[in-house]
C-alpha cells in the first residue's frame, strides 16, 4: 500500500504500523501532505471521507476492538432511517472486561459480548448484523427497530442475493436478547421482537403493517400468493378470505419494465375477483394514514369488522 511518495498508493487512510512496514519514515508522516486523524492513524490531506476506508484503518489501529452500532449497520448494507443513514459517525466497541477505547472523533462503547457476535468482513472486525440490531435498540425508535429487524429475518431471494438463509431468525434474536438482559434498550428490543414478521422485503413494507396495527386493523398475511406454484403472482400483503391485496410500489417501480410487470401482477389479482390497493412513497411520507383509511374501507366493504384485534402485541 505504501509508495515512496505516500503511505498508500490508493490515497486512503492508513495506520502508523502500515506506513513503517512499507518503509515510510516517521518524519515524512509530518509533512503537509499527511493529516493525523487519531492515535496511530493518518490520511492523505486531500482525502475525501469514505466510511469503509475510515473504518478499515480504525479497525486495523484498534486491536481488541471492533466497529459497531450505526457504523457497522452501514457497512453491512442495512437500511437505516434517514436521520442516521448518512451519518459519518465512527463507533468502536470493546469488551467490558477491557478499558474503554478512547480516540479523538470516535464514539466508544464498552460492552458485554459473547462468541459469534463479532465477525471479520473484508478485513474489518465489526459486530454481526444481529448484534448491531441489539446495539441500536438503545437509539432507534421502536418502529425503526422493527424495520431493521425485519431486514434480518426476511427470506432472501437467492437469484438476486447469492444467499439462501436469512441473516437471523426471531428465535436467534430472542436468544441473544435473553443473554443481554441488562443492555440499554433491551425493553425496546423485546417489544420489537413481538412486532417483527418474516415477509417484509423493505422498511416501506414494514411501515404500513405497523400503521395497521396501531389502527387495530386485522394483521395481514405477508408475501401472499394468488395461487399455489412458484410462478404465482404475489402481493406484499393482504387478506385472502376477503380477497384484498396490498402492494407497495417504491421508486424502482417507476421503471417501465417494472411498471409493466406490476400491471400484469395486479390484473391477475383483479381477474380473480380481488381488490388491489397500491401504495407509494406519498403514503410513506404521510405515515400511511391515508392507506389505513383505504384498507379500513375495503375491509368494511368486504363485511369484515375493521376493529378486530390484530394480535400484534402477542406476536401474532
Amino acid at each position: 500500500m505504501v509508495t515512496n511518495d505516500e503511505p498508500t498508493g490508493e490515497s486512503i487512510p492508513f495506520t502508523y504500523g502500515e506506513a513503517l512496514d512499507k518503509g515510510f519514515s516517521p518524519g515524512r508522516l509530518r509533512n503537509h501532505k499527511m493529516a493525523h486523524v487519531s492515535r496511530g492513524i493518518y490520511r492523505p490531506a486531500e482525502w475525501q471521507f469514505e466510511l469503509r476506508e475510515a473504518a478499515r484503518a480504525l479497525s486495523a489501529a484498534s486491536p481488541g476492538a471492533w466497529i459497531s452500532h450505526s457504523t457497522a449497520a452501514r457497512l453491512h448494507g442495512l437500511v437505516l432511517p434517514p436521520w442516521l443513514a448518512d451519518s459519518d459517525e465512527l463507533h468502536l466497541s470493546t469488551p467490558r472486561t477491557n478499558p474503554q477505547m478512547r480516540r479523538k472523533g470516535i464514539t466508544g462503547h464498552n460492552v458485554t459480548v459473547f462468541p459469534g457476535e463479532v465477525e471479520t468482513v473484508d478485513g474489518i472486525l465489526l459486530s454481526t448484523r444481529a448484534r448491531t440490531w441489539l446495539d441500536l435498540a438503545r437509539v432507534l425508535p421502536l418502529r425503526d427497530l422493527v424495520c431493521l429487524g425485519d431486514q434480518l429475518i426476511r427470506i432472501p431471494r437467492p437469484e438476486f442475493e447469492n444467499r439462501s438463509k436469512p441473516y437471523a431468525t426471531l428465535e436467534s434474536l430472542q436468544s441473544m436478547a435473553d443473554l443481554h438482559g441488562n443492555v440499554q434498550g433491551i425493553v425496546r428490543a423485546r417489544e420489537a421482537l413481538t412486532l417483527m414478521r418474516v415477509g417484509a422485503d423493505s422498511p416501506p413494507e414494514t411501515e404500513p403493517r405497523l400503521a395497521m396495527a396501531d389502527a387495530n386493523l386485522p394483521e395481514p398475511e405477508l408475501q401472499l400468493k394468488l395461487h399455489a406454484g412458484a410462478a404465482s403472482p404475489s402481493a406484499d400483503a393482504g387478506y385472502r378470505a376477503q380477497r384484498i391485496a396490498l402492494q407497495y410500489d417504491g421508486a424502482h417501480h417507476l421503471d417501465e419494465l417494472q411498471r409493466h410487470s406490476d400491471r400484469r401482477r395486479d390484473r391477475a389479482f383483479e381477474a380473480a375477483g380481488w381488490t388491489v390497493l397500491t401504495f407509494t412513497e406519498n403514503d410513506l411520507k404521510d405515515g400511511f394514514r391515508t392507506a389505513v383509511q383505504r384498507i379500513r374501507t375495503a375491509l368494511r366493504q368486504a363485511k369484515v369488522d375493521p376493529t378486530i384485534a390484530s394480535g400484534f402485541a402477542s406476536g401474532g
